[in-house]
């Protein structure tokens, strides 16, 4: 049997055992199909940075504060808060009706014990609790933030939208030590995880969450009322972008999360579906392990930023020019603290400088390791073409292919290649993630505290913490440039381009999807339900 047989054997089999799956929930119309961004196996949204578990903490948790639809910062489990004349000291109050999925009520300890343990993760929470001096409660549902100085980003760091979310859990659970996943998954948002029915490879199911008490307000990105339209939202896994468009064509599932961008023409033009922006755009990155070499020589990391064909890999990738840009900026093109200032990155390959830098650092001519996600549609096709690249700069790559989870797991291991670590790999971010350098986790030099790579660079620490540290607009623009610089100065990531990512819906089935920094699965209805 050939290769080709055997895959089609495979995807025609997903094809029919979802039919069977579905056949029965088929008929009741309150019942959500969604094919998510990628599988999801982790359900720890403190301990990893991954789209499909942020998405997955968006349904069952809930966060004190939320980035509405024009990037304001907007109370969401606060109802009240104040700030002292010297901003040092912080208060807030919590909204009535807030619960727990075991009915239990949402309390200040619980608050407090769930902004401690992202606080070890989280790298603006990291810099937030480093800049407290006190976090106490005032009575069972207000507590107050004491600051041994003041602190420019106290809202933006509880409203933070993607990377690490401050994701509030019941106080027993939170308890649980950074470093160790979370065992029980209950929180007060507008779903409740049917932990039951979960099958990691298979199917994710949510149920409603009838006694949440959504805000008043009219729902904008992220904040505002959360309405839950549906009684059950089933999250179906099929990992082939063929298998996804079969599937949402024939009815079989309601929406695609993420667009497998290579079927977006055929997709646009058929009459049953609608292609939407569920989320805003976004940019790809290739990251480097600084903790091994030999990317913890900065020439050697510089030469493999030298080798970016933005072009080249975005167009492998999306396909279609109106999915894609270029753009040089750590920051996402367009926004207040995009710059053009990249020292010698420029988004086209260099491959004669990069070889002479290679020369000077005396590179040992060893493999480096490129982690490919060979399963993730949204990311497979950009790992094969800057391997070539970096083999024309003149390393030797060796690019090892896995599924996305195990990708996942396996770039938190700080070992050597030889013994399972790695060098490079790719991975996308929305402008949520990247929009300011505290946000966007990668952007550390913090060592093994910080994000994968773990790179150190004390510049770009000193320079956030005076950024964190003023609310000046202006101020914020020229240190979010000098750290830009001081990032690709010492190459410690590498910008490969915006996409524009798409939702796909059954037409005059699924409607009341709400733009925002990531993907929400609330306000949607099924059949005018």
């Amino acid at each position: 049997m050939t290769l080709f047989s055997s895959l089609t054997r495979c995807f025609g089999t997903a094809l029919i055992a979802l039919s069977a799956a579905t056949a029965v929930a088929a008929q009741d119309d309150n019942v959500l199909r969604i094919v998510p961004q990628a599988d999801l196996k982790i359900l720890d949204p403190i301990w990893t940075t991954a789209f499909v578990t942020r998405d997955h903490g968006y349904m069952v948790y809930d966060t004190l504060f939320a980035i509405d639809g024009e990037g304001q910062v907007r109370p969401q489990m606060v109802d009240t808060y104040t700030a002292s004349p010297d901003a040092k000291t912080w208060t807030f109050q919590l909204r009535d009706g807030l619960a727990f999925h075991d009915g239990k009520p949402v309390t200040s300890a619980d608050v407090i014990a769930s902004l401690r343990r992202w606080g070890q993760r989280d790298n603006l929470g990291q810099r937030l609790f480093a800049a407290l001096d006190t976090l106490e409660a005032v009575d069972e549902r207000g507590f107050r933030m004491t600051f041994k100085q003041p602190f420019g980003m106290v809202l933006e760091a509880l409203a933070k939208p993607s990377g690490s979310p401050a994701f509030i859990m019941p106080e027993r659970v939170a308890n649980t030590p950074a470093d160790k996943q979370i065992e029980e998954y209950i929180g007060s948002g507008p779903y409740v995880f049917a932990k039951d029915e979960f099958r990691a490879g298979e199917k994710v199911v949510y149920l409603k969450n009838t006694d949440y008490v959504p805000r008043s307000e009219e729902p904008s990105g992220l904040a505002g009322g959360k309405n839950v339209y549906v009684d059950r939202v089933e999250w179906i896994i099929l990992k082939d972008a063929q298998t996804q468009v079969s599937a949402i064509t024939n009815g079989e599932i309601d929406m695609l999360s993420w667009m497998p961008y290579e079927h977006y023409e055929a997709l646009k033009a058929n009459p049953k579906l609608e292609v939407v922006a569920g989320t805003s755009p976004g940019s790809y990155f290739l990251h480097l392990n600084h903790h091994i070499p030999p990317f913890d020589n900065p020439k050697i990391a510089q030469a493999a930023l030298m080798a970016v064909n933005q072009q080249a890999l975005l167009r492998a990738q999306l396909v279609f020019p109106e999915l894609y840009t270029s753009c040089t900026s750590l920051y996402p093109c367009g926004s207040p603290l995009a710059s053009e200032q990249t020292s010698y990155f420029t988004g086209k390959p260099q491959f004669a400088a990069a070889k002479q830098l290679l020369k000077e650092a005396g590179y040992d001519g060893k493999p480096v390791v490129l982690m490919q996600p060979a399963d993730f549609g949204l990311l497979n096709k950009l790992p094969p073409v800057m391997a070539q690249l970096l083999r024309e700069a003149g390393f030797k790559v060796d690019m090892q292919a896995m599924d996305w989870p195990t990708l996942l797991m396996r770039r938190a291991k700080k070992d050597p290649v030889a013994n399972g670590g790695w060098n490079l790999f790719i991975t996308g971010w929305g402008n949520s993630d990247n929009m300011n350098p505290l946000y966007f986790a990668p952007l550390t030099g913090n060592g093994e505290q910080g994000w994968f790579g773990w790179a150190v660079n004390d510049e770009i620490e000193r320079l956030k913490a005076e950024f964190v540290a003023t609310t000046d607009p202006a101020q914020r623009k020229r240190l979010a440039e000098e750290i830009q610089i001081a990032a690709f100065d010492s190459g410690l990531m590498a910008p490969l381009g915006e996409q524009r990512p798409q939702s796909v819906i059954r037409k005059d089935v699924v409607s009341g999807v709400i733009t925002a920094p990531v993907n929400v699965f609330w306000n949607l209805r099924k059949n005018g339900g």
